[in-house]
Order: C-alpha cells, then sequence, then structure tokens
C-alpha cells in the first residue's frame, strides 16, 4: 500500500488482544500520532519529535510494525529507515464473554481518551466543547453515529498528503465521545 492509499482505507479493526496490548504503550502511542502528523519519519527524526531517544523509538516502531500497524517507507539514502501508518486510525471491537479481549481494549480506549483529554486540558484556549444529551432508538444512535463520522472523515485524505493541505491549514483533534447516559 503506498502512503496515498493509507487515508483512503478504512480504520483497522482491532479483535486481537495482543495487538491490542502492543499498541498500548505510550511511546507506541505517540509514535503513531507522530506519524499521522509527519507521514513518515525514520527513528531519529520520531525520537526529536516525541522526545525519546532514536534507540528506544527504533524498538518500539519495530513492535508497531510487527503487530501490523506500521510498514517501511520509501528508502532514503544511507542506513535510515522511514516508517509510515499502514491504517490511519483504529476501532476498538469486542466479542461477548471474551475478558481478555474486553480488558485489553478497556486499558487502551482508556489510554487513548487520556492522552487526547490531556491535549484537551492543554491547549484548551484554542479548543471548542459540545455537549447534548439525545434520547434515540439505537437505529436513530446508529445513524448519528455514521453521519458523524461522515462529516468529520471529510478532511481525512490530508492526513498522509500534505499537498492536499490549504497553505493555512492547521492540525485539528477531533474527538467525538457517544455513550448511554445513565
Amino acid at each position: 500500500m503506498s502512503t496515498s492509499d493509507a487515508p483512503h482505507n478504512p480504520p483497522r479493526r482491532l479483535t486481537d488482544p495482543a495487538s491490542m496490548r502492543a499498541l498500548s504503550h505510550p511511546i507506541r502511542l505517540a509514535l503513531v500520532e507522530a506519524l499521522i502528523m509527519h507521514v513518515s519519519l525514520t527513528a531519529t527524526q520520531a525520537g526529536k519529535v516525541i522526545g525519546e531517544t532514536p534507540t528506544s523509538c527504533s524498538f518500539h516502531l519495530r513492535q508497531l510494525a510487527k503487530y501490523g500497524f506500521i510498514e517501511e517507507s520509501d528508502p532514503m539514502p544511507g542506513r535510515s529507515r522511514p516508517w509510515r501508518m499502514k491504517r490511519l486510525g483504529w476501532l476498538l471491537e469486542r466479542e461477548p464473554g471474551d475478558e481478555a479481549q474486553a480488558a485489553a481494549a478497556r486499558h487502551l480506549g482508556e489510554m487513548t481518551l487520556n492522552r487526547q483529554l490531556e491535549r484537551h486540558r492543554t491547549h484548551g484556549h484554542g479548543s471548542t466543547r459540545a455537549h447534548t444529551i439525545w434520547w434515540v432508538t439505537p437505529e436513530e444512535a446508529a445513524e448519528l453515529h455514521a453521519g458523524i463520522e461522515q462529516l468529520v472523515m471529510r478532511f481525512r485524505d490530508r492526513l498522509q498528503d500534505p499537498g492536499a493541505r490549504p497553505a493555512d491549514a492547521e492540525a485539528v483533534e477531533v474527538v467525538v465521545l457517544t455513550h448511554p447516559f445513565a
């Protein structure tokens, strides 16, 4: 898959507890975020972006590749080994009764949400918040989710194609949470 194909593929569906656990590491999540922002990075470049050593980044990049989250990018001169995302984003899927899967999904979900909320707190001065409660049937909730996803994914192609970004564009994180109000 080429880098330009990544935004057109749907998010990866995560069902394997081992893959969820592999992603549930602060350095690996930071590397995934850095690769989404910068399209392709070597371990040295990633280390500068996330504040880790190239050796640490190299190890964690290889782990992400082992579990299919990233792949080697176009070669660079010398020994440089750039990496890129295979797919943008993931969906956590749980099978009823699979406790190992539920625990791994819960842990990864909590880690990513905490990272997102911390960024929101840090940049709260330039962010927006909205809150509402709806009374909807399960079918209407699914329709609502699909509509929100369509709206949010409108600019997804710009993630991995810097040439598609307007000159004054900036990275904005969108986090949508829906859950029963009980």
